[in-house]
């Protein structure tokens, strides 16, 4: 939304054709005035691909919309819920009345608000599994006991960073639901533009609309992953962006990189690129360059943090850098709108933009490297809901992909290859651990995925507790390292029927036939279930067009389509369907009802 004005914004939304996008609903519960922030979030999910409807409570009636039984807004056609309690209109004593409170006084308002705080969240994940994402309250910009007040583990402002640790722990105890922390938000553009102090006296709206602004990108850090719209690959120039200077014309020597200005901006951005690697983005290269000058900064300057294994694939050549990228897309099986690349040339990346409309575009100005850092972190791009010590490992994984990509260069055929790489598929029903990522990969995965729907946290946990539906997932591990959770199935039981609600594989594992074992297993644990027909969607977007003949090619029969929706049957009564013999070991856990 940057350099557009509020009015500018609406402009477009009401040009936009809206009617056309798929629906995303926002609840807005709150007990202060923030409509002015509805434009913000609608265009944010517009710019998206989603058409979002934002409903508020009424103003003030947080508890009765949560806990009273009060029909409102929540339901099971939510898919995210923003709430707004500020603090001066929970507890004025706390917020605004401090210094006049005994002790006795301040541990009993501090209860009532953790009454408070409990009873909303409990309501609110009675009525709906959707996104919860709750607004902190906000630190006093002048302590209740002025100066006294920091030394003290009994002051104002040890006061509210209790509740919000109370708030955020609550929040950690259920799934999908998430703190937003307005004091980051109001520290990146200043208290004196985040408040507007007449409005909140004429009508209880504290907030600028430059602070709805930042509250609503914010927001959206969370709610892209929710809607698989999260970046996954981070491409790299290389002169002017890891180092400054051109490593060709000034040597090694010559580059801008160490611990001291002006080396120390170009060390700084290598640190969050690091710490991007760490969180499971993968990076690659995309660079004009002679390829052995790259690769001896690489392996040579004793102030490069960045090497070589952190780099999944690289195109460092002569060729314009559109071409370059759709390689790396096909080097890493990557849809392009996976992609964020960042370049210092503002004619790259003009042209990157114009005909690879779906890449996002960073560029970074050769004269503001000291911000590099900072321009590279705000965006939020690779945000992601959980962290688990598989997207840690992300890097390695794609780095394994290459050494078995060298392999089938060397193997005369494709059952050879498969057979030499002693692969082991483990297949389970989701639990507490799994939950997470088999969530995270109904957000991410696009190409292989048949339908496409999107699953927070919550909605998976209560799909998994539900005696009616089994949540699959499987993993594959071979002779090159482990590939995590890289597949979900999502069966839906009515009668004798098994309705395939979600069949989807992680980019990473396919071509090597764990999409056909994967099938088979659970088109056995469906016949387990008594099931005698099995239903497969399929529902085209504009990225899974690999898988249209998928369930035709195995042996499912065309039965009906329903506008958009391809509907298929398999008859599990002659289904004799079986693994690839290439695989050396599966080991099921679904082959039996517990």
């Amino acid at each position: 939304m940057a350099g557009l004005s509020y009015s500018q914004i609406q402009g477009e939304l009401n040009s936009a054709q809206l009617s056309a996008l798929p629906p995303f609903n926002i609840a807005i519960v709150r007990n202060v005035v923030v409509e002015p922030i509805e434009p913000y979030l609608r265009y944010l999910a517009y710019r998206a691909g989603f058409n979002a409807r934002c409903d508020f409570n009424e103003y003030d009636n947080v508890f009765q919309e949560a806990v009273g039984g009060q029909k409102g807004i929540l339901n099971d056609r939510t898919d995210c819920v923003l709430v707004f309690l500020k603090l001066e209109n929970v507890s004025w004593a706390l917020a605004r009345g401090f210094a006049s409170l005994g002790e006795d006084q301040i541990d009993s308002e501090k209860d009532r608000v953790r009454n408070l705080i409990s009873s909303v969240v409990a309501g609110i994940r009675k009525q709906t599994a959707g996104l919860l994402l709750w607004n902190s309250f906000e630190l006093p910009l002048q302590p209740a006991l002025g100066i006294v007040d920091y030394q003290q583990g009994m002051g104002q402002m040890a006061c509210v960073g209790e509740l919000n640790a109370f708030l955020r722990d609550t929040l950690r105890a259920q799934r999908s639901a998430y703190l937003l922390d307005m004091n980051v938000c109001r520290a990146r553009i200043g208290a004196s533009h985040f408040y507007d102090q007449r409005y909140w006296h004429m009508g209880k709206a504290p907030y600028s609309r430059e602070a709805l602004e930042e509250i609503s990108n914010e927001t959206f850090k969370y709610i892209r992953p929710l809607l698989g719209k999260n970046r996954k690959c981070l491409v790299l120039d290389c002169d002017n962006v890891l180092w400054g200077g051109t490593v060709g014309e000034d040597g090694l020597p010559g580059i801008k990189l160490g611990r001291t200005y002006p080396g120390s901006a170009y060390y700084e951005l290598q640190q969050e690129i690091l710490n991007l690697y760490h969180r499971g983005v993968v990076l690659a290269l995309c660079s004009k360059n002679n390829e052995q000058d790259v690769w001896e900064v690489f392996d040579a300057h004793p102030d490069m943090l960045l090497r070589k294994e952190h780099i999944a694939t690289a195109q460092i050549n002569w060729r314009d850098k559109v071409s370059n990228l759709k390689q790396i897309a096909a080097d890493l099986s990557l849809g392009l709108d996976s992609f964020v690349f960042v370049d210092d040339s503002p004619f790259e990346a003009e042209q990157v933009r114009q005909y690879l409309p779906q890449v996002q575009v960073v560029h970074l100005p050769e004269a503001q490297a000291v911000e590099y850092r900072d321009m590279l972190a705000a965006g939020g791009w690779f945000d992601t809901l959980t962290l688990s010590a598989e997207d840690r490992q992300r890097g390695a994984m794609y780095r394994a992909e290459a050494s078995r990509q060298e392999l089938q260069m060397q193997s005369h055929d494709l059952a050879s290859y498969y057979a030499s790489l002693s692969m082991v598929l483990e297949i389970g029903l989701a639990d507490d651990f799994s939950i997470p990522r088999i969530a995270q990969l109904t957000q991410k995965t696009n190409q292989f995925n048949l339908t496409t729907r999107r699953y927070s946290d919550a909605q998976i946990q209560a799909l998994s507790e539900d005696r009616s539906v089994d949540v699959i997932h499987v993993q594959l591990k071979d002779r090159f390292g482990a590939s995590g959770l890289a597949g979900v199935c999502i069966l839906k039981y009515e009668e004798d029927r098994a309705h395939i609600d979600s069949f989807l594989l992680s980019c990473r594992v396919l071509g090597r036939g764990v999409e056909d074992a994967f099938l088979v297993q659970c088109m056995k644990r469906a016949r387990l279930r008594g099931c005698t027909i099995a239903i497969g969607e399929y529902l085209p977007t504009a990225k899974n067009d690999q898988v249209r003949d998928f369930y035709p090619q195995r042996a499912f029969h065309p039965v009906a389509q329903d506008h958009s929706v391809h509907r298929f049957e398999l008859d599990l009564t002659t289904f004799e369907g079986s693994e690839p013999a290439f695989f050396s070991r599966i080991d099921s856990q679904i082959t039996s009802i517990q």
